[in-house]
């Protein structure tokens, strides 16, 4: 049906607006709540968390596996979106907030890899490309609360978490009716708490998972700390006036481009090759990083914040691609949720880590240590005897 994967995108993008919700009004709440900009790094990662909690529950109890996944898409939003709203409360304390946060990840755990399991059994062939739509509506439904706000600026933070909720639940809404059950849908058959073992036993699926994992050392961090990026670079320049919540969304959401751009290419050369070029030139982003923070002029800046954002996701849907191929037919779900588990796991890592080093003098060179990452990546995507597709 021409239908479903429009319908599939659209429901990502929706959701996953929940995902930075919080930060884009940090700013707003922090005022509020007379909170330091530190904090910024523990709403990120109390989402990371509560995303990984959940995936982890997923994982280990097949839930994607043994349910229709558009019904486990649709209640995990519906969800979402109703504790989303619970940062709106009066009078909320900064552990609520963070409570509240961390449950929205954990539902988004039946959003995103769910979403990647429903693509994957409706698309065998070119499901690199259904995934580069996918991974394209991920970035911009993290981008745009930056939008949102940047947009309502006369307006209270609390719009924005009203209209992520809305989104998030129209998206469950439209996956649940629109998206029937994939013609390469395969049941997995009973309740086996580490069948995700079975996946990590085959050499192509551990090098894709491997390579995921170094890309996921940077991206979040990259995201999470593109703001402070750009103040950084204000503060050395007062008499630069920047909306950042408006740079913020147009920085991010112009990864989006680049995964659809990456599905394509991975037609052509294939999906290593394509994750291995973006993994290479997103480390190159984070070695030359202070460069641009501390010396580049406004335009020259925003120019190769852009570019980086481009590079540090293009190859998310590969990875993905490489997963679901290589893993068990009757545990793609599991097995993609539960290398999701890892991989924000680790995001929690390298963001407390920037942030536990980050001062006013070292703030410029510390986004230097991401490309930890993406070298460790490439060794394993190029690890002897490993021949991913």
């Amino acid at each position: 049906m021409k239908r479903v994967l429009p319908v599939i995108v659209l429901s990502q993008f929706f959701c996953t607006s929940l995902w930075f919700a919080g930060n884009a009004v940090i700013s707003d709440i922090a005022i509020q709540l007379h909170l330091k900009t530190a904090y910024l790094a523990y709403l990120t990662s109390a989402v990371q968390a509560g995303f990984i909690t959940g995936t982890l529950v997923f994982a280990l109890s097949g839930i994607a596996d043994r349910f229709l996944p558009g019904r486990v898409f649709f209640v995990c939003a519906i969800a979402a979106a109703i504790i989303n709203l619970g940062v709106c409360l009066p009078g909320i304390s900064p552990m609520s907030l963070l409570s509240f946060r961390f449950i929205t990840g954990f539902f988004l755990a039946g959003i995103y890899p769910v979403g990647m399991k429903i693509a994957s059994d409706h698309y065998e062939q070119g499901l690199g490309k259904s995934l580069g739509f996918l991974v394209g509506a991920l970035v911009l439904g993290t981008a745009f609360p930056h939008l949102l706000k940047g947009l309502t600026t006369s307006l209270s933070w609390q719009y924005v978490m009203v209209a992520t909720s809305f989104l998030a639940a129209s998206g469950g809404i439209a996956m649940v009716l629109l998206v029937p059950k994939g013609p390469y849908a395969k049941s997995g058959q009973k309740l086996v708490w580490n069948s995700f073992l079975k996946a990590f036993a085959a050499q192509k699926f551990k090098a894709a998972a491997f390579g995921y994992f170094g890309h996921m050392w940077e991206l979040y961090a990259f995201w999470a700390f593109l703001p402070l990026m750009l103040t950084a670079w204000q503060k050395q320049h007062a008499n630069v006036d920047m909306n950042m919540p408006k740079l913020a969304f147009m920085i991010i959401a112009a990864g989006s481009l680049s995964c659809v751009a990456s599905g394509y290419i991975s037609q052509s050369i294939g999906a290593k090759k394509t994750a291995a070029t973006a993994l290479l030139l997103s480390c190159v982003c984070c070695l030359v990083s202070p460069l641009f923070i501390i010396y580049g002029s406004v335009t020259a800046l925003i120019a190769f914040l852009s570019f980086w954002s481009i590079v540090v996701i293009a190859d998310s849907p590969m990875f993905s691609t490489l997963i679901a191929q290589n893993a068990p037919s009757e545990l793609k779900g599991t097995s993609l949720t539960m290398v999701n588990c890892i991989g924000f796991s680790i995001t929690i890592i390298s963001i407390q880590l920037i942030n536990t080093l980050r001062t006013e003098a070292n703030s410029a060179y510390l986004y230097m240590l991401l490309s930890a990452g993406p070298l460790l990546g490439l060794l394993a995507l190029f690890k002897k005897n490993t021949s991913t597709q």
